[in-house]
C-alpha cells in the first residue's frame, strides 16, 4: 500500500498509533516537537505511566499521522516516537521516511529491546536522537519489566555507542524497586560499556495511575554523588 510516495508495509497493524501530542518543548532537547504514541509494548514495567497505551490498541493509522505531520511542516522542528514501544511496529520505517522528507528531525524513545530495528533505523538515516531506557541491571530486570530482554538492551547500548547518533540513557526510579546501591552499580555498568554522557534519573511520581501496584516512593538523596569519570548523573523532574 502507498500513501503518496510512501510505501506502507503489508501485514502491519492498521492503526498502530494510540494518540498524538501536538506540541512539546520538553521531549526533544532543544526542539519544538510533537509526539506520536505507539500502542503496545513487550515489557510491562510496574511503574509504567502509560498503562492505557501499553495494554490498549492503537486508534490512528499511519495515513492520519502523516496528514498531521504534513500540516505541521515548517511549524515544528521535530517528531518524537514514543509509547509503548515504537520499534515493535514495522510501519515506523515508511512513517519516518516521510517525516524526514517533510524536514523533521526524529527522536525515538525505546527500551532497547529491538537492536536489529535500531540498527536498521540508524543505517537508513531515519533517526537523529535516541532516548534509551535503562530499566535495571540483569538481576532485577525481569522483576521490573516482566521480560527477559536485558541482553537486547545491552546490544542496543553497544550499538548506539558505536554509532554517530546522539543519545541519552535514562532510568525511572521507584525507591521500592531500585536502591541507591543499584543506581551506583548501573552507573558503573554504563561506564564499563563505554557510555560517556549524561545519565538521567527520573523519579517516580506518586499518585499517578501506573501498570502495577506500588507504594509511595521516596527520592534518593545526593544522586549527583553517583557521577563517575565520563558519566554525569542528572536528576530530571
Amino acid at each position: 500500500m502507498n500513501i503518496g510516495n510512501v510505501r506502507i508495509l503489508p501485514n502491519a497493524v492498521p492503526t498502530p498509533i494510540y494518540s498524538i501530542t501536538p506540541f512539546t518543548l520538553l521531549d526533544y532537547p532543544g526542539k519544538t516537537a510533537c509526539i506520536l504514541w505507539f500502542a503496545g509494548c513487550n515489557m510491562h514495567c510496574t511503574y509504567c505511566y502509560n498503562p492505557d497505551i501499553v495494554l490498549g490498541k492503537g486508534r490512528m493509522s499511519i495515513e492520519k499521522a502523516l496528514e498531521f505531520l504534513r500540516s505541521r511542516k515548517g511549524l515544528l522542528q521535530g517528531v518524537v516516537l514514543s509509547g509503548g514501544e515504537c520499534t515493535l511496529h514495522p510501519t515506523i520505517f515508511p512513517l519516518l521516511e516521510a517525516a524526514k522528507a517533510f524536514g523533521f528531525e526524529v527522536k525515538i524513545d525505546t527500551n532497547g529491546s529491538r537492536p536489529q530495528v535500531l540498527e536498521a533505523l540508524i543505517a537508513q538515516g531515519l533517526i537523529d536522537y535516541v532516548a534509551l531506557d535503562f530499566k535495571a541491571l540483569e538481576q532485577r530486570y525481569h522483576a521490573i519489566t516482566k521480560s527477559g530482554l536485558f541482553p537486547q538492551f545491552t546490544a542496543s547500548l553497544s550499538l548506539l555507542n558505536r554509532s554517530n547518533v546522539p543519545f541519552e540513557v535514562r532510568t525511572t526510579v521507584h525507591s521500592d524497586l531500585i536502591t541507591t546501591a543499584d543506581l551506583q552499580q548501573m552507573v558503573h555498568f554504563l561506564q564499563q560499556h563505554d557510555y560517556r554522557g549524561s545519565y538521567y534519573i527520573q523519579h517516580y511520581v506518586n499518585g499517578v495511575p501506573v501498570l502495577g501496584e506500588l507504594g509511595r516512593s521516596v527520592k534518593h538523596a545526593r544522586l549527583s554523588e553517583l557521577s563517575v569519570d565520563g558519566i554525569e548523573v542528572v536528576e530530571r523532574g
